[in-house]
């Protein structure tokens, strides 16, 4: 069940997916270069928390760690006076070098139960570096099962999907759709985030199903107006008219 007052905006990086006229069209050029589509990938994560999204994911999982423990620092800087928490997918060692505000396990990552325990240690100064005790552990689930397990083990919150068609997700097998996103939104008490497919189109649907917010890359790289998008999204979840 859906517990918040506000729904979750998460927006999840993927500097790969940057098409090269939208790079060019927003003086983002170089996309070619690594060290340009990374200068590229920080304005807009810059852009993104300014919009006031609730959560930034860096999921880039090819860069080395000094590059992602770089990214993720200027992303924490940047989005300092903003709304915006920063969470680093997978890696818990760059998460906390980076003060982030959490991590995000796949199901190749870390063991949920592994890392839950050692936030409770380290969040009561029993470990070697002391974090906040709201410092963030997310699992993806793909499954009702996995979901009730990831919450069992201590997850703070679960993306599930993918609920709709998506191609970055398509791995993962045919869409979860409406019904099981709510199945797994009731099975469970902490927040559910609803990933794949995503839009603002369907995204009120989500919510309906129990979902805490929604998850998104293409949602994100697709516009050209980050703060009407997050005005929306506010619009939608909130049930006002303006979401029409």
């Amino acid at each position: 069940m859906r517990p918040h007052t506000e729904a979750i905006l998460c927006c999840v990086t993927d500097r790969r997916g940057f098409s090269v006229a939208k790079l060019a069209a927003d003086d983002w050029a170089g996309a070619g270069d690594d060290s340009h589509s990374i200068g590229a990938l920080r304005d807009f994560i810059e852009k993104i928390a300014a919009a006031g999204v609730d959560w930034i994911q860096i999921r880039e999982k090819d860069l080395e760690a000094q590059q992602l423990r770089g990214l993720a620092s200027a992303a924490v800087e940047m989005a300092r006076a903003t709304r915006t928490r920063i969470i680093v997918n997978d890696r818990l060692d760059v998460a906390l070098a980076a003060r982030a505000a959490g991590v995000h396990l796949g199901e190749n990552s870390l063991p949920v139960a592994a890392v839950a325990s050692w936030k409770r240690g380290a969040s009561q100064g029993d470990a070697h570096a002391s974090i906040s005790a709201d410092f963030l552990v997310g699992a993806s689930c793909h499954s009702l099962e996995s979901a009730i397990q990831a919450e069992g083990e201590g997850a703070d919150y679960i993306f599930f999907g993918p609920v709709f068609a998506t191609p970055s997700k398509a791995v993962f097998g045919a869409p979860q759709g409406l019904t099981r996103l709510e199945q797994v939104c009731h099975a469970v008490r902490v927040p559910v985030l609803a990933i794949g497919g995503v839009t603002l189109e369907n995204a009120a649907a989500c919510l309906e199903a129990g979902a805490a917010g929604i998850a998104a890359i293409r949602l994100f790289q697709e516009t050209r107006d980050p703060a009407a998008l997050v005005a929306r999204f506010r619009a939608i979840s909130s049930g006002s008219p303006q979401s029409a």
